[in-house]
């Protein structure tokens, strides 16, 4: 079974542009978000370092939060 909450890397700030069909965002991914697998949301805040993610992560998936 898959957990509920995983860690994803942060989406950029800026909005994504196009470049001959080619689609990349202009800014840097800083960052770690929590994805909900059950609501198929990101959650914030944005933690800079993976180890906090996922100790959030693992916090939130022992405690059933929801």
């Amino acid at each position: 079974m898959r957990p509920r909450f995983v860690v994803v890397p942060a989406m950029p700030m800026e909005k994504p542009y196009l470049e001959r069909g080619v689609r990349f965002y202009s800014g840097l991914c800083t960052g770690f978000d929590l994805y909900d697998n059950v609501e198929k949301m990101r959650l914030k805040p944005t933690f800079n370092l993976r180890a906090d993610a996922e100790a959030e992560c693992l916090r939130r998936n022992q405690a059933g939060i929801g």
